[in-house]
């Protein structure tokens, strides 16, 4: 009974965490939605483990933890691709901005001439040997 409440204040304390720090962002809505849904299921998980079994043996698992194991798997996958991608992003956000910046701050290059130097002090490398 006590894991039963501690799981599911990890649960609320996810819930409020993901929607206090991800609700200004660029999150897409999908993934809002299904990070709500998975943090559901968990609840229901905990609260009423005999449902996932029987949800198990329907969908043809032979355990709830079983079934439970594997949702948590393709979660994983999801989360590791949605990492990739957002680093794939930022990767690119950085490389364009990093390009920006030096287009910016250019310089033209220098000439003799803009150095103030006369055809006479610049040595000829064919004369010099």
């Amino acid at each position: 009974m006590l894991i039963q409440f501690l799981l599911i204040g990890a649960v609320v304390v996810l819930l409020v965490f993901f929607l206090r720090h991800h609700g200004t962002t660029k999150t897409a809505a999908g993934v809002k939605i299904g990070f709500a849904l998975f943090l559901v299921l968990a609840a229901v998980a905990v609260l009423r483990p005999t449902d996932v079994s029987k949800l198990a043996e329907f969908v043809g698992v032979g355990r709830g933890t079983d079934l439970v194991l594997y949702g948590l798997v393709v979660a994983f996958g999801f989360a590791t691709i949605n990492t990739y991608l957002r680093f794939k992003e930022l990767e690119l956000r950085y490389a364009r901005l990093a390009r920006a910046i030096a287009l910016r701050n250019a310089e033209a290059p220098k000439h003799d001439a803009d150095l103030g130097l006369d055809a006479a002090d610049v040595e000829d490398p064919a004369h010099s040997a």
